[in-house]
């Protein structure tokens, strides 16, 4: 008997050592779900922390259907100059037109100057190098702009030198009102962060509802549900905020929205039911960068709303 239960115990650590998921077993398990109002389906801008912005989102209960309106909101996958934009059909009728105009007063569809093909097309990719070049600039400008933030200075030294005043993330010219990100509201994503996660490793979907949207906790509520039936834990804990800065925050009615992009270190461990350890380490912190965006109501607290996976 002794024996036999021996080799259940093994068989039984070995398969949940072997299930995959356990290696992102934490808050979020490594995916990208919520919803960000408006913005759902528009990458975050680039940050320090984040410089290659975050993975599209893998499940949302907003529809994919973004509104014109909204500045920074993408067009439909496969669209663009391959699908025949109206960018695309413009410039290839000036193209042709100057074309033709040259071949009609006698220089030819590719005659010099610029009633010609070519001279028009030269004269065109002298302002494309121009645009390109102060694009380069105003990225390069802002990227400068975006500020650290997070608990004092050697989190501000690892992260680079911190900008003072609290800035403002923008949707865009013509997009949703940009709002101020103040240090108060930057202390509760850090906490925000830190107690999710607690919650998280206790199974305290109580906990859970009053730091998360309904969509969120339904997200949460899931993910716990499966490691219980592969019979497994999983503890998160000394999570510490690394590095963090804002993408954006921004205001769709009475909602306030921020997206921050945080790096953080933590002791992640996943026990199985005899509380033995089957992944991850009690002494070694793994290190995690994920876009969290928070909502909250006029006046409220900020709540989380979705979480997304840096590329």
């Amino acid at each position: 008997m002794r024996r036999t239960s021996t080799v259940l115990a093994a068989i039984a650590a070995l398969s949940l050592a072997l299930a995959p998921g356990f290696a992102d077993a934490r808050a979020g398990g490594g995916g990208s779900f919520g919803s960000r109002g408006g913005m759902t389906f528009s990458a975050p801008p680039a940050t320090r922390t984040a410089p290659y912005s975050a993975q599209p989102m893998q499940r949302s209960l907003t529809p994919n259907n973004p509104s014109p309106g909204i500045a920074g909101a993408p067009a439909p996958y496969g669209s663009g100059l391959s699908r025949g934009s109206g960018f695309a059909s413009g410039l290839m009728g000036g193209l042709i037109g100057a074309g033709l105009a040259g071949m009609l007063l006698g220089h030819g569809f590719f005659g010099g100057g610029m009633m010609g093909f070519g001279g028009f097309l030269g004269f065109l990719l002298q302002i494309g190098l121009v645009v390109f070049a102060v694009s380069l600039l105003v990225r390069w400008f802002r990227r400068r702009q975006s500020p650290a933030f997070a608990g004092g200075p050697d989190i501000f030294a690892r992260g680079g030198a911190p900008q003072p005043g609290p800035m403002g993330g923008s949707a865009g010219p013509a997009g949703p009102p940009p709002i101020q990100i103040t240090e108060q509201d930057y202390q509760v994503f850090e906490r925000l962060l830190q107690n999710v996660q607690a919650a998280w490793s206790r199974h305290d979907l109580n906990a859970l509802s009053t730091m998360a949207t309904p969509e969120m906790l339904s997200y949460f509520s899931e993910q716990l549900s499966d490691q219980a039936s592969q019979g497994a834990r999983n503890e998160v804990s000394d999570v510490r905020l690394l590095q963090g800065d804002l993408a954006q925050a921004w205001r769709e009615g009475n909602r306030d929205y921020a997206t921050v992009a945080m790096r953080f270190s933590m002791i992640d461990v996943t026990r199985d039911t005899s509380g033995r350890v089957v992944d991850g380490s009690l002494l070694e912190h793994v290190t995690a960068t994920e876009l969290w965006t928070f909502v909250r109501s006029s006046g409220g607290q900020w709540i989380l709303s979705a979480i997304q996976q840096a590329r």
